[in-house]
Protein backbone atom coordinates (compact mmCIF):
# COMPACT_ATOMS: atom_id res chain seq x y z
CA UNK A 1 0.00 0.00 0.00
CA UNK A 2 1.40 3.63 -1.15
CA UNK A 3 1.14 6.11 2.24
CA UNK A 4 0.84 9.69 2.31
CA UNK A 5 2.60 11.39 4.91
CA UNK A 6 2.27 15.36 5.24
CA UNK A 7 3.37 18.08 7.58
CA UNK A 8 6.92 16.56 7.51
CA UNK A 9 9.60 18.66 9.54
CA UNK A 10 11.99 20.56 6.93
CA UNK A 11 14.50 18.38 8.51
CA UNK A 12 13.34 14.67 8.73
CA UNK A 13 15.67 12.65 6.81
CA UNK A 14 13.89 9.91 4.16
CA UNK A 15 15.81 7.45 6.90
CA UNK A 16 13.34 8.97 9.86
CA UNK A 17 10.55 8.64 7.82
CA UNK A 18 10.96 4.47 6.65
CA UNK A 19 11.94 4.27 10.86
CA UNK A 20 8.76 5.63 11.79
CA UNK A 21 7.13 3.08 9.76
CA UNK A 22 9.01 0.44 10.46
CA UNK A 23 7.85 -0.54 14.13
CA UNK A 24 4.27 -1.94 12.35
CA UNK A 25 6.04 -3.81 9.41
CA UNK A 26 8.50 -3.96 6.37
CA UNK A 27 8.74 -0.79 4.36
CA UNK A 28 9.72 -1.32 0.73
CA UNK A 29 10.42 2.26 0.09
CA UNK A 30 10.30 6.29 1.44
CA UNK A 31 10.52 9.39 -0.28
CA UNK A 32 9.75 12.72 0.42
CA UNK A 33 9.35 14.93 -2.09
CA UNK A 34 11.73 17.79 -2.47
CA UNK A 35 11.43 20.94 -5.06
CA UNK A 36 13.50 20.90 -8.40
CA UNK A 37 14.64 23.77 -8.44
CA UNK A 38 16.18 24.35 -4.71
CA UNK A 39 16.28 20.51 -3.29
CA UNK A 40 14.31 22.04 -0.54
CA UNK A 41 11.64 19.24 1.10
CA UNK A 42 8.30 20.25 0.40
CA UNK A 43 7.25 18.95 3.61
CA UNK A 44 5.16 15.52 2.37
CA UNK A 45 6.37 12.37 1.15
CA UNK A 46 5.29 8.51 0.58
CA UNK A 47 5.89 5.53 2.06
CA UNK A 48 5.33 1.98 0.30
CA UNK A 49 4.88 -1.12 2.63
CA UNK A 50 3.84 -4.47 0.73
CA UNK A 51 1.21 -5.74 3.67
CA UNK A 52 -2.19 -3.60 3.35
CA UNK A 53 -3.02 -4.82 7.34
CA UNK A 54 1.01 -3.09 8.47
CA UNK A 55 -0.17 -0.34 6.42
CA UNK A 56 -3.78 0.33 7.94
CA UNK A 57 -1.79 -0.11 11.45
CA UNK A 58 0.70 2.46 10.94
CA UNK A 59 -1.81 4.60 9.53
CA UNK A 60 -4.12 4.53 12.59
CA UNK A 61 -0.85 4.74 15.35
CA UNK A 62 0.59 7.80 13.25
CA UNK A 63 -2.06 10.01 12.14
CA UNK A 64 -1.18 12.89 14.24
CA UNK A 65 1.49 11.72 16.34
CA UNK A 66 4.59 13.80 16.14
CA UNK A 67 7.79 13.31 14.16
CA UNK A 68 10.09 16.14 14.09
CA UNK A 69 8.09 18.58 16.24
CA UNK A 70 5.22 18.10 13.87
CA UNK A 71 1.90 16.35 14.03
CA UNK A 72 1.93 14.34 10.84
CA UNK A 73 -1.17 13.71 8.42
CA UNK A 74 -1.04 10.38 7.40
CA UNK A 75 -3.47 8.82 4.66
CA UNK A 76 -3.53 6.05 1.90
CA UNK A 77 -2.15 7.97 -1.03
CA UNK A 78 -5.00 8.69 -3.73
CA UNK A 79 -3.94 8.53 -7.34
CA UNK A 80 -3.81 12.10 -9.17
CA UNK A 81 -6.33 13.36 -10.86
Amino acid sequence: MNIYTGNLSYDISEEDLKAAFEEFGEVTSAKIISDRYNGRSKGFGFVEMPSDDAAKAAIDALAGKELGGRPLVVNEARPRK
